[in-house]
């Protein structure tokens, strides 16, 4: 069995099952933006949509391998800090993960928050202010209680929240009121479908993003050579039918106009469905998305973190975990520091944060590549190493997931606008990092820039 690294003080509890996981990849994943962007995808393409979906889950589907592998190879909780310094060194892999990671979560989480409250806000005018920065407060607290406290919570979200899309998405497909397409019209636009679907797969792609979630947990699960790459497999092969599911009951039952018009698609599908009782059932949907998504990233982002300072590239202060609850309490105040500010800096500014959002995501697809990048060269670099999982078909999972990556940051955006600040936005995220990344790696660490670290020194320490 692996062990964890480190003195016994600084150890982590090996306490995450299968289901336990399944749920973080899950959780982490179907956010409310999610359902957002399926049913306005929908709207938008129609059966092009649904195709899209598909070629999406086969794109995620290849970073999975490539993440099973590294991370099986590797298994320590920094993820792709650990992946990349063996790779490609300390300064690529403060980059990949900084920059890849922890910059999505200070703008993805807040709008994530400002969503929630605005659904809400629709259902019970003035009844719910500030609860977005209430539940922030309370997962928090409850992350530091220990990753057994978290797993419980994050176990109930995740069974509740999959419980309501699947009733929602089966309820669509035999509902009487089908005001929005149909299934013979369905299938005329299946056959008239030409390669302009392809820009579909960029919307859809999103839907499937962050299943290696699942990686910086780790050193606290139980037999993680089978449970890592199973987790994340079962977890996609769950999203695509739940996906499908919720994407033709928007077809059926709502107009397309309106599913692509609107800022809260969901809300109109449930309405539909249910009446006056989809009030609830959204309320259900909007709280379980949330608190799922930040659960899993205030216990997952901590533990990269913890990774980094035992790789030494963050101050030792995040190495420590409490005596008692065995969690990473520093990592787990900053990220929600790094959550709380823009949630608060920004909520009279809610539009700047969906640029700011697209920004960071952009450089999340960067890590993406780094992780393809970093298995390529593992595997000519250690071609005898024992894998206990091997990615299937190498190296064309890697090349094509490589390309896709590109072909995403090129259409990241809505418009040629959007996408210029994008850029510029994303280009001033990465050299801010990368300052920290060169004065930290050379001045502090004292190492070369580039220069790899031996994957037994990784290993031992």
């Amino acid at each position: 069995m692996m062990k964890p690294s480190g003195n016994s003080k600084d150890q982590l509890k090996r306490v995450l099952t299968l289901p336990s996981l399944i749920a973080v990849a899950v959780g982490v994943v179907v956010a409310q933006v999610v359902f957002v962007g399926i049913l306005q995808g929908v709207g938008i393409g129609g059966a092009g949509f649904l195709v899209a979906l598909i070629i999406a889950f086969v794109l995620t589907l290849f970073y999975v391998f490539t993440f099973s592998e590294l991370a099986l190879m590797l298994p320590k909780a920094g993820s792709i800090s650990t992946y990349t310094e063996v790779s490609m060194g300390h300064f690529m892999a403060i980059i990949a993960t900084v920059a890849g990671y922890f910059a999505p979560a200070m703008f993805a989480l807040p709008a994530e928050l400002f969503l929630l409250e605005s659904v809400l806000d629709t259902l019970y005018p003035g009844s719910f202010d500030h609860i977005g920065l209430i539940l922030l407060m309370g997962l928090a607290v409850l992350n530091l209680l220990g990753v057994d406290i978290f797993s419980k919570m994050q176990n109930l979200l995740a069974c509740t929240m999959v419980v309501a899309l699947l009733v929602t998405g089966v309820t669509g497909l035999i509902h009487p009121d089908q005001s929005g397409g149909s299934m013979p019209a369905l299938a005329e636009e299946l056959q008239q479908l030409d390669i302009s679907a392809g820009t579909l797969v960029v919307l859809a792609l999103w839907s499937f993003m962050a299943l290696e979630f699942v990686c910086p947990l780790i050193e606290e699960t139980k037999d993680p050579e089978k449970n890592i790459p199973r987790s994340m497999i079962i977890a996609a092969v769950a999203l695509l039918i739940i996906y499908l599911l919720v994407a033709m009951a928007g077809y059926l039952v709502v107009p397309a106009e309106e599913l692509a018009g609107s800022d809260i698609p969901h809300y109109r599908l449930v309405q539909t469905l249910f009446g006056d009782a989809g009030k609830q059932m959204v309320a259900v949907l909007a709280i379980t998305a949330t608190c799922s998504t930040i659960n899993t990233v205030l216990a997952t982002l901590p533990r990269m973190l913890l990774g980094m300072a035992h790789n030494g590239q963050v101050p030792k202060l995040f190495r420590q975990v409490h005596p008692r609850t065995k969690t990473p309490q520093a990592g787990i105040f900053l990220v929600t520091l790094l959550i709380l500010v823009p949630a608060l800096l920004f909520r009279d500014s809610q539009d700047i944060i969906l640029t700011l959002m697209i920004s960071a995501a952009t450089i999340w697809l960067l890590a993406y590549i780094v992780a393809h990048v970093d298995l390529m060269i593992l595997r000519r670099r250690y071609p005898v190493l024992t894998r206990p999982f091997r990615s299937p078909w190498y190296p064309f999972p890697q090349v094509i997931g490589i390309i896709s990556m590109v072909f995403m940051v090129i259409h990241n955006s809505p418009s040629p606008e959007m996408t210029i600040q994008v850029y510029v936005n994303a280009g001033v995220l990465v050299l801010i990092v990368s300052v920290y990344a060169w004065f930290w790696v050379k001045y502090k660490m004292k190492k070369r820039l580039f220069e790899p670290e031996s994957i037994g020194k990784v290993l031992r320490d």
